[in-house]
């Protein structure tokens, strides 16, 4: 063997296979890998599942709605956000000044029944009139801060509010369709929706609806 040969042999280095230990331990490593990746994945797809069925019960109860009109000014806006508690009337009663959604008599352009956003002004056996621009509630008058211009425009002869039925008004009245017109009149229970809850957007003005 020639002297070059001699080097070559001395400095070649040749990997050496990995101990069996090392090489079995290799393998349980990839598995534990592996195994933690699937852990992972379905632990991914059942919070997802949980997310979805939550926000699908959610939204039996709490439904985003938009607004369209200018009856509610200076409470709602056209195009607010609002959230409205859906079946909240199954579970507690309608009280005096709820801002509240509705299906009404009158029909939208597909024509099908209209919702409206009111207030709540009577409640069954409750006496309204309007007269000398002012609203009375059993000869008393309301408190009108919340409208758009503190002011009840026209006059209304005194109306008793019949059982299981509801007086409502906008918070702009002079534009507002609502009991005091006979295409609206008094609103029964099983009309009402939901009550209003939140205004959500614009971020600006979100706040609790009152």
């Amino acid at each position: 063997m020639s002297y070059e040969d001699e080097l070559l042999k001395k400095f070649t280095f040749h990997e050496e296979a990995a101990p069996p230990q090392q090489a079995q331990a290799q393998a349980s490593s990839d598995v534990a890998i592996s195994l933690n990746i699937g852990k992972g994945t379905l632990l991914l797809f059942r919070d997802i599942g949980i997310a979805f069925i939550a926000i699908v019960i959610a939204l039996q109860f709490m439904k985003p709605m938009v607004v369209f009109e200018h009856s509610m000014e200076d409470t709602l806006f056209p195009n607010d956000y609002i959230i409205v508690s859906m079946h909240h009337y199954d579970f507690t009663d309608i009280k005096f000044e709820d801002v509240a959604v509705f299906e009404s008599e009158l029909l939208d352009d597909r024509g099908k029944p209209k919702n409206l956003i009111k207030r709540i002004i009577g409640l069954p056996g409750d006496t309204i009139e309007v007269k000398d621009d002012t609203v009375y509630r059993n000869g008393e008058v309301l408190d009108d801060s919340y409208t758009k211009e503190h002011i009840t425009r026209g006059q209304m002869d005194p109306v008793t509010v019949p059982p299981n039925q509801y007086f409502v008004l906008g918070d702009n009245r002079q534009v507002s369709k609502d009991s005091r017109s006979a295409t609206v009149g008094f609103v029964s229970k099983n009309r009402m929706i939901g009550k209003v809850v939140f205004r959500l957007l614009p971020i600006s003005t979100a706040r609790i609806v009152s």
